[in-house]
């Protein structure tokens, strides 16, 4: 039987944060309200063109913001929808946020409450929450840039 070898560490004292990524706001100014940020979410997740279904909402607004509202989760490191689950149905994320998982979920809408951002939707047909999950895929469809990947610490 060989010797095992021990593992070594790096020689730097450095310690380097992992890196996680959420969706983000970026330039809400340059919103035209097209609604693909919408389209392609709901299409890249149930599978279905409906602006109902998306994780990300787009509003005319009348308000401070500008033309238009954009309503995402901020993944939050410490989301207050997570706390006051009283099933443990939303998983925190690697990198804030959360998951939902549906076979826990009763419906009870107190998430959605909860989320002080009002950026829960909820699925009518599942009767469970619609939160992003930041994969970045209505990233790509955003014509003007609007949205954006950032890097946080894990």
């Amino acid at each position: 039987m060989g010797k095992k070898s021990a593992k070594r560490l790096p020689a730097t004292t450095e310690i380097v944060p992992k890196k996680g990524r959420r969706l983000k706001v970026l330039y809400r100014e340059r919103c035209i309200g097209c609604f693909l940020c919408m389209y392609a979410c709901a299409r890249t997740r149930y599978k279905e063109l409906s602006l109902e279904k998306s994780a990300i909402r787009v509003r005319i607004n009348t308000g401070d913001e500008g033309k238009f509202s954009i309503r995402v989760c901020a993944a939050c490191r410490d989301p207050p929808c997570a706390k006051a689950c009283p099933e443990g149905a939303l998983k925190l994320r690697s990198g804030g946020g959360v998951v939902v998982i549906e076979k826990k979920c009763t419906g009870c809408q107190i998430c959605r409450k909860a989320c002080v951002l009002d950026a829960i939707r909820w699925d009518m047909d599942k009767n469970v929450p619609i939160i992003c999950i930041h994969c970045s895929y209505c990233v790509g469809y955003c014509p003007h840039n609007v949205l954006g990947m950032e890097e946080v610490d894990i």
